[in-house]
């Protein structure tokens, strides 16, 4: 295994354990965590709102008695509480649940923008943490984040990050916080987790005439495959999550993480995977690139986010857009939906990839600001999930 930062390049995503009736199946789960931390990965990343990850993690780790040779982060449902004492109740939740008296590295999850983190601010949130870390119940902290280069970048400088989580994959290098974002962090030397490797999966069986064409380069590299080697290909990268859920994935991914260093893909190879993300990209429904040039809006609307959203139903089907607009674009403390589109056209005037960006946001507003979309936002901000 290799390492970055003290951390494994390989990270254990701890939402998607083996299955067993309703439930997770305890002694594969346990298997699994054993030969993992075996074959040296020491990083293990769940969340409060994962159903019963924390809980499961908690007692395989205390029953092996792995506790000191492995890292545990979770992360703060922010969008749950709205004063310190619910901080102070679900962190002693999580505490519990993971059965041990501190945490590795704690995030702040799903952090949407500044302006989120400003509330965050306002109610207390870094005096609680430095309580925390000087207690060291909490060793280090950061955000996990979906959103444009942009805003990813301004929450970096927002506070003395100990880490951040991104989703980035080859098919988002210049979407979410993308490669922009990543060289920023590692500009502060910053470390960098990395969720969505795969897309969800989706990376990890190609369309055939993409996968066909990553064959002729590297016979012996399956699809999942490129996609770690692309990451761990790249210097900031420090860990790269994998919700590995059988035996044959952990073992696939752990000589993937073990034999890739960074700077070791070939010329022949980034030829291979442009020539195969033209392939996986030409479902592509709006030529955006995520440089944000068009904004800021004077209406707020979020408008490569919602570009990107409407691209991905092109890629992963429509509800994975519409769940990824939905949080992007609602969730956020200033909503940054299709709807709020005034057609003043302002946007037009510095695209550089001469987007009619009006038209193209009415197809968002159509594909996804329905009726579900508006009461679902209503239900959120009404409970302060936002």
């Amino acid at each position: 295994m290799q390492y970055r930062h003290e951390q494994s390049v390989l990270g254990f995503g701890c939402m998607r354990f083996p299955r067993k009736g309703n439930g997770f199946d305890m002694e594969e789960t346990e298997k699994e965590i054993l030969y993992a931390v075996e074959s040296g990965i020491n990083y293990f990343d769940t969340a409060y709102i994962y159903p019963g990850s924390e809980e499961a993690l908690g007692k395989i780790v205390s029953k092996l008695g792995i506790r000191d040779r492995i890292r545990i982060a979770t992360k703060l449902p922010h969008y749950m509480m709205k004063t310190a004492a619910d901080m102070e109740k679900h962190f002693n939740e999580q505490l519990s649940r993971l059965q041990t008296d501190y945490v590795d590295n704690y995030l702040m999850h799903m952090l949407p923008d500044p302006q989120t983190w400003q509330v965050l601010v306002d109610r207390g949130v870094p005096e609680w943490l430095a309580e925390k870390k000087k207690a060291g119940s909490i060793r280090n902290v950061g955000f996990s984040y979906h959103g444009s280069s942009v805003l990813f970048k301004e929450l970096l400088h927002a506070y003395d990050w100990d880490f951040c989580q991104i989703q980035y994959n080859y098919m988002d290098e210049n979407s979410q916080a993308g490669r922009t974002g990543l060289e920023e962090a590692e500009a502060l030397g910053i470390p960098v987790i990395i969720m969505e490797p795969l897309r969800g999966g989706k990376l990890a069986k190609l369309p055939p005439k993409a996968s066909a064409l990553l064959k002729e380069t590297e016979p012996d590299w399956s699809d999942a495959e490129w996609s770690f080697r692309w990451l761990y290909d790249q210097p900031g990268v420090t860990t790269v999550l994998s919700g590995m859920n059988s035996m044959e994935m952990l073992k696939e991914n752990i000589a993937i993480a073990s034999a890739t260093e960074a700077g070791s893909l070939r010329g022949e190879d980034h030829a291979a995977l442009k020539a195969a993300m033209e392939i996986i990209g030409a479902t592509t429904k709006v030529p955006c690139t995520g440089c944000s040039y068009c904004m800021p809006c004077p209406a707020g609307v979020d408008i490569p986010g919602c570009f990107r959203c409407l691209n991905v139903t092109g890629v992963d089907g429509y509800v994975s857009g519409f769940r990824e607009y939905f949080m992007c674009t609602a969730l956020k403390k200033t909503p940054g939906y299709a709807s709020l589109c005034r057609e003043c056209g302002k946007c037009e005037t510095h695209c550089p990839q001469h987007i009619a960006i009006r038209q193209e946001l009415k197809k968002v507003k159509r594909k996804f600001d329905n009726p579900v979309f508006h009461i679902a936002r209503f239900f959120t901000r009404r409970m302060g999930l936002h």
